[in-house]
């Protein structure tokens, strides 16, 4: 595989950035074109004594799309931006697949106009692995849409159900809508207009509405939503795993000569923890829905999360997931034309 890394998206770029690259050449069977200011990205290579790495390559560019700028006019107007360029090299052939940790709707712009959307899909949306009791469940949309309408809903659930079985390894994955209670009647009319379509759905294991309590217990592999409520859940799951690890910290600290002998002995526990809640573990979120591989990451992403999110993509560019979503939205247009021909 031959990834387009965006080298100046992200709170810590260039430094974080270049560091997870190396790292992940030297880790997967990979190729890195880093893509952004020559000068700043031979520095940090120099600086980690990286010079030899014959899979890591750069092309330089002379712009940069900052966090604050609106992302349609950045793309259209920064053409030799890092994250223009290095989306390109995915439409040209030249790579397999992008990833960025810079703004997050300026990646989704630019892989959306550049790429465009797969046949039968309106939108593109971010799935975001969060860690449950027994393993992860995907949450999407988690902020590409954020006024998302039934269909894209809909589009949704069929592209996280591909992702989650062929990425994760997880057989017929059970999806679930996001909603204020369990009843069929419960929710807003967008909701509620949802949940009949994907009961009527063919090629996913829809079980129904699910709670925001339920996304931690692993009741669904996939939980869809508008981008908007997926966003603010998405942020607070992970203020929430710091603010626990920061409380049992705080425990331990201040709870005396027993409380810190009994850390000793939990401590191999503790890490094992500390580790499932890690955001950086699970590297960064698939943009699903257009023609190629694009990896949206954190903003303070740091050179651990980036070297994840550089497998992901390895991992979305193997099990041909663009090709998947492709046969399974045509698979549902065809059953769901047989079904209103027999009606």
């Amino acid at each position: 595989m031959k990834l387009a890394v965006d080298a100046m998206g992200g709170d810590y770029a260039p430094k974080q950035i270049v560091m997870g690259a190396i790292e992940a050449v030297k880790k997967y069977d990979c190729e890195i074109v880093l893509v952004g200011d020559r000068e700043k990205i031979e520095a940090e290579i120099k600086a980690n004594n990286a010079q030899n790495l014959d899979r890591l390559t750069i092309h330089h560019t002379t712009e940069v799309i900052e966090m604050g700028e609106h992302p349609v006019e950045a793309v259209r107007k920064k053409k030799d931006s890092s994250l223009v360029v290095a989306t390109k090299l995915v439409k040209t052939g030249e790579c397999d697949g992008v990833l960025s940790a810079g703004s997050t709707g300026a990646a989704t712009t630019a892989a959306t106009l550049f790429l465009r959307t797969i046949k039968g899909v309106d939108k593109p949306s971010i799935a975001t692995p969060l860690p449950t009791k027994d393993g992860l469940v995907l949450l999407l949309d988690s902020g590409a849409i954020v006024d998302s309408k039934p269909k894209d809903l809909t589009e949704m659930a069929l592209m996280g159900s591909i992702y989650s079985q062929y990425v994760y390894g997880i057989d017929n994955p059970k999806v679930g809508l996001l909603n204020v209670g369990e009843e069929e009647t419960k929710g807003n009319k967008k909701v509620q207009a949802t949940y009949p379509m994907l009961k009527g759905m063919n090629s996913i294991n829809f079980i129904g509405n699910v709670e925001g309590r339920d996304i931690p217990t692993g009741m669904a592999d996939v939980v869809i939503c508008d981008g908007f409520v997926g966003n603010i859940v998405l942020k607070f799951a992970e203020g929430l795993a710091v603010t626990l690890l920061d409380l049992i910290k705080d425990a331990i600290k201040n709870g005396g000569i027993f409380a810190k002998l009994g850390a000793v002995l939990v401590m191999p526990a503790l890490k094992k923890l500390g580790k499932r809640l890690d955001v950086t573990e699970y590297g960064g979120a698939p943009l699903l829905g257009v023609n190629g591989c694009c990896i949206i990451c954190h903003g303070s992403s740091n050179a651990k999360s980036i070297c994840s999110a550089i497998n992901v993509a390895n991992e979305y560019v193997k099990n041909n997931v663009v090709d998947r979503i492709r046969d399974s939205i045509e698979k549902e247009e065809m059953l769901a034309n047989d079904n209103d021909e027999e009606k």
